[in-house]
């Protein structure tokens, strides 16, 4: 394994102690879901305090860095061509109703483009990384993508549209013909996660519409580094611009693209 940057060591820290709290919040809900109150609130203010945590931490060693956060929105800082983008959360309503699967999503965009991430599954102690041309990597494990070569054989990942999304027409055609090719879809809740699955080869591929750039920041540089391909699902290369995303092995990506794009 190659020695991690200063930037990935402030990212893998900033993670780590944000993680703390939330841990201890999951545990709360837990008690929450019984209650009158509902933990509808309790998991917005859980969402806001581990975003303070990472922008203070990063801000602290990186101070002219900017920031777009999930929560608290763009901050510009004196170097305009540096930008964390953060999710504090990723998987919002999995953690809301107890459902073990949610991450922390931070990554470093660099004249537009990630070229570091860190995404981490705090129940699991899965610290995913990745930097542009060092590769990337759970804990002390190099990941590569998954070799599979045919669709018949490829388990899917995918982001169901639900209330307020648009489309659920084309998603649903979309999801019928994924389904009659493929061996399998799974449907996470967490789209910095599936991005992580990919790169760490558990599935062979993933698209979802819509997604917002501190979903997919991270996981953008994860599957480049672990040898897989990225585009927006029409084809483009706007990633961070449209949200509308497709991943999967570098065998993989181009049958996927054209049977999503066929419906």
């Amino acid at each position: 394994m190659p020695p991690r940057s200063a930037n990935v060591n402030v990212m893998v820290a900033a993670a780590r102690k944000a993680a703390r709290g939330l841990l201890r919040d999951f545990g709360e809900v837990e008690h929450l879901q019984v209650s009158k109150k509902g933990p509808g609130d309790f998991v917005t203010a859980a969402d806001h305090r581990v975003e303070k945590i990472l922008l203070q931490e990063l801000k602290k060693v990186r101070p002219d860095y900017g920031f777009l956060l999930e929560e608290a929105g763009r901050i510009e800082g004196a170097d305009p061509h540096n930008v964390w983008v953060i999710d504090p959360l990723d998987g919002t309503t999995n953690f809301l109703h107890s459902i073990p699967h949610f991450a922390i999503s931070i990554g470093l965009v660099r004249g537009g483009e990630p070229i570091a991430g860190v995404i981490y599954q705090p129940l699991t102690d899965e610290m995913f990384w990745a930097e542009k041309g060092l590769g990337a990597f759970v804990n002390e494990r190099r990941l590569r993508v998954s070799a599979r070569r045919k669709l018949d054989e490829a388990v899917i990942t995918t982001g169901i549209p639900h209330q307020g999304r648009p489309e659920p027409a084309r998603f649903l055609r979309q999801l019928a013909a994924v389904m009659d090719a493929t061996a399998g879809i799974r449907r996470f809740g967490s789209a910095s996660l599936d991005l992580a699955y990919v790169a760490a080869g558990r599935c062979e591929g993933f698209w979802e519409w819509g997604l917002k750039p501190w979903d997919i920041a991270a996981g953008i540089i994860m599957v480049r580094e672990a040898g897989g391909y990225l585009s927006e699902i029409d084809g483009g290369h706007d990633l961070l611009g449209s949200g509308n995303i497709l991943a999967a092995n570098d065998h993989l990506h181009l049958p996927l693209g054209s049977l999503l794009r066929a419906n």
